[in-house]
């Protein structure tokens, strides 16, 4: 009779602990995993942070722009490379093309491969 008493305790602790537990992970007072870390971006936590993003786009800008420049510049070299006889002119006016349009891709889509890598950060 002792141990059905004993076991009717350690049940009732238990489902007494696992409530107590359920209703603090949905407040979200306690984590699943108490020794992990939950910590996310503040953009809240450091001051001049819009300022920061109208930096970084204008950058992002120029970056378009040069890429832009740089596309002429190269098409015009291969150009004249071209009706000039000289294919070491012609092909460095190809490189150039190449390297300007990936240049482009890169200031284009900089936001989101930076997002996708912190997502598959996330995912470790």
């Amino acid at each position: 009779m002792l141990h059905l008493q004993t076991a009717a305790h350690a049940v009732s602790t238990a489902v007494t602990h696992a409530t107590e537990q359920a209703t603090l992970i949905a407040t979200g007072i306690a984590h699943s995993d108490p020794g992990v870390p939950d910590i996310r971006p503040n953009t809240n936590g450091v001051p001049g942070i819009p300022q920061l993003k109208e930096i970084v786009g204008a950058i992002m800008s120029i970056g378009l722009i040069l890429a832009v420049v740089a596309l002429i510049i190269a098409a015009i070299v291969w150009a004249f490379g071209a009706n000039s006889s000289n294919p070491h002119l012609a092909g460095r006016g190809k490189t150039g093309i190449l390297v300007a349009a990936a240049a482009g891709v890169l200031c284009g889509a900089a936001v989101a491969l930076v997002n996708f890598g912190w997502d598959l950060g996330q995912q470790i």
